[in-house]
């Protein structure tokens, strides 16, 4: 169906998709290529929200070259008018012959209507290559469009004993220099970055991107059930915040909010935040990709409620002992039917530490 130079089309489209990376949120990455002929005559990607779509970009380049020619793009070209025009009308008006699209776009006001649309207008419209690729560059936009809320990624860092902090707290430094700005990049892909009350009373962490170049930096979330989070934290020196608390008020609520603080109030009638609420209320305000960086309190929880899709572990070459403190609060099992199964997606080196990208297993299938 699909030819060798397809896939080397659509390669490529793929890795212009990757340098909107960083700035794409709430939309998805998207890349484009312009061939005629065997020889690619424009290329483009989506840079931020609210500019123009990556086909658009491709066929201000291409110009006329882009009459006859095939169009690759990562993602179903939209149908709707949005803050930008719909791209199926730039294709259409253009004169391409033929579109291979990588996915369908899981927005209802596009799924299969752009390439129907397409496909009407007498153009050859085809669906489903390098889709797994695609899709994986776009999970988190995916996961809220499909979902209601974002994909949930748990990054951690412990020792090779599974620890990630001494019995008295302290973790820092644990990984190395090399991991931690890698796991800074990961924190600039992200739409939000999810803490504990904990993890901020122990560690005075300011949450934001500072080891890699970013244009923007993410929305900050904390989880605090008895909004106890101090109005003098370091979290609160710059960027948004949005805390999600099981109080109705307290003592220091005025004076969070004074500090540009928002407020959420999602009790789960048992006294703490109800976590399934508030991933639904950051799927409605556009969050794509959740960074988690909490303590095993939150990390439990999360995964205990079935809403975390993926960890990213740091595992450092050293060893702290049985009694420091765990990655997960998790109950303990009387059979080894009730692990919870991960599928490894990566596994390298980062400095002297090792990292590993996995995948939590939705149906905990042994």
């Amino acid at each position: 169906m699909f030819s060798v130079a397809d896939h080397d089309f659509m390669a490529r489209a793929l890795r212009l998709a990757r340098r909107g990376l960083f700035t794409t949120t709430p939309n998805p990455r998207v890349g484009c290529v312009i061939v005629k002929d065997g020889t690619v005559v424009g290329e483009g990607w989506h840079r931020r929200a609210g500019e123009a779509h990556a086909e658009v970009y491709a066929l201000e380049a291409a110009g006329t070259s882009a009459r006859d020619a095939t169009a690759y793009v990562t993602l179903e070209p939209c149908k709707h008018q949005g803050r930008t025009p719909p791209c199926v009308d730039a294709l259409i008006g253009a004169g391409v012959a033929r579109v291979v699209a990588a996915m369908r776009d899981p927005d209802p006001r596009v799924s299969g209507g752009g390439l129907a649309a397409l496909t009407a207008a007498g153009i050859a419209a085809q669906c489903g290559l390098m889709e797994t690729e695609a899709a994986e560059l776009n999970a988190g936009f995916v996961s809220r469009i499909l979902r209601g809320r974002p994909w949930v990624r748990l990054k951690l860092a412990a020792s090779l004993d599974g620890k990630t902090a001494l019995g008295n707290g302290r973790s820092q430094w644990i990984t190395g220099a090399a991991a931690r700005r890698d796991a800074h990049r990961w924190r600039a892909r992200a739409c939000a970055i999810l803490s504990g009350i904990g993890t901020i009373r122990a560690d005075d962490p300011r949450l934001n991107v500072r080891d890699v170049a970013t244009e923007r930096q993410p929305l900050k979330v904390v989880v605090d059930s008895r909004l106890e989070l101090s109005p003098d934290a370091r979290v609160l020196a710059d960027g948004r915040l949005l805390l999600a608390s099981a109080a109705a008020n307290g003592a220091n609520a005025d004076a969070l909010r004074r500090r540009g603080v928002e407020l959420l109030h999602l009790p789960d009638g048992a006294g703490r935040v109800d976590l399934a609420a508030l991933m639904a209320e950051l799927g409605r305000r556009g969050i794509n990709e959740l960074h988690v960086e909490g303590g095993c309190w939150l990390n439990g929880a999360l995964l205990r409620a079935g809403l975390a899709d993926e960890l990213l572990l740091y595992l450092a070459p050293c060893l702290i002992g049985h009694a420091a403190r765990g990655l997960f609060d998790w109950p303990e099992l009387e059979s080894l039917d009730g692990r919870r199964r991960l599928s490894i997606r990566d596994l390298r080196r980062v400095g002297d530490d090792l990292r590993v990208l996995a995948r939590i297993d939705p149906e905990n299938s042994r």
